[in-house]
């Protein structure tokens, strides 16, 4: 990066150090913690999202639609996190290069399961061949989020289902007698008064979903944990800045970011708690009705 990084074996002390962290490896790893950021920041709305409808559909009066929602629930939480998301990935990346093979190669008669392959035509890959390494990346990072939101937004749909079912029946007979629909009920009383019965549920997803951002290795994304595993191992004289086992310190300087991460994410969702529970006839509001007396 620097003029003075052109020979890194003739440079010694504060200098070394200072062009070892900014060579570009580095510079890679620190990018990388935008990616976590943007995994979060994707994946927690979209996650949401799935948990919203899959509660709407596990409480729906329509058999399918309730049989649906209560399958894909109980379907995802029961599988392991990791046996899930490499079998999705997988699965949904062959899926969807089958669905592109059919329309652009219908005369196409080999097999597309040959064994243990899987081979499509040329230009049923996704992305193609020729395209630049970014564009592999976002794809890869796309089926990261999609697998993500999928599996916990089926932990987010079973903790709203239960938000649901805590709102007082007596605030829904309430607006019933009142006159409105069963629609307008669900809209003005039963999703702005469930939030605060979901949120310490959705709290626990959110830093669980932290915690488990480092899978993204096992996606094939390179992530934080990737480079401090590439940056902090050995290094011979072979590379420009060779060097011991530093892997303890890497991953000590992860330790502390996700130490961060959750520290600001417990303040920031206790006041949003607090900011929820005010005038609620739950446990929270009457302590802060106490407090203010």
């Amino acid at each position: 990066m620097f003029s003075s990084c052109a020979d890194p074996k003739a440079i010694e002390g504060l200098t070394w150090l200072l062009c070892y962290l900014t060579s570009g490896k580095h510079l890679d790893f620190y990018a990388s913690f935008g990616t976590v950021l943007a995994l979060l920041a994707i994946t927690a709305p979209t996650a949401l999202a799935f948990g919203f409808f899959g509660a709407m559909a596990a409480r729906s009066p329509m058999l399918p639609l309730r049989l649906l929602g209560q399958g894909y629930t109980g379907m995802v939480r029961g599988i392991p996190d990791i046996v899930f998301f490499l079998f999705f990935v997988i699965a949904l990346d062959q899926g969807i290069e089958w669905m592109v093979h059919q329309v652009r190669c219908p005369d196409w008669t080999e097999p597309v399961r040959q064994g243990l392959e899987f081979r499509v035509c040329p230009e049923a890959k996704v992305p193609s061949s020729n395209a630049a390494q970014t564009w592999h990346s976002l794809y890869g990072f796309g089926l990261a989020v999609f697998t993500f939101a999928l599996v916990f937004g089926a932990f987010a749909a079973n903790v709203l289902t239960g938000a649901m079912a805590a709102v007082p029946r007596a605030q829904l007979e309430t607006a019933e007698s009142y006159g409105m629909t069963p629609r307008q009920v669900f809209r003005r009383i039963m999703v702005p008064q469930m939030w605060v019965y979901a949120l310490p549920g959705l709290s626990n997803l959110w830093m669980i979903l932290i915690k488990a951002t480092p899978l993204l290795f096992l996606l094939g994304v390179k992530d934080i944990v990737y480079w401090a595993r590439e940056l902090g191992g050995s290094k011979t004289q072979a590379y420009e800045y060779p060097h011991p086992d530093w892997r303890l310190y890497y991953f000590l300087f992860l330790l502390c970011f996700y130490l961060l991460m959750t520290w600001g994410s417990e303040r920031v969702l206790g006041r949003v708690s607090q900011r929820l529970s005010l005038g609620q006839a739950t446990a929270a509001g009457e302590a802060q009705r106490k407090a203010a007396a």
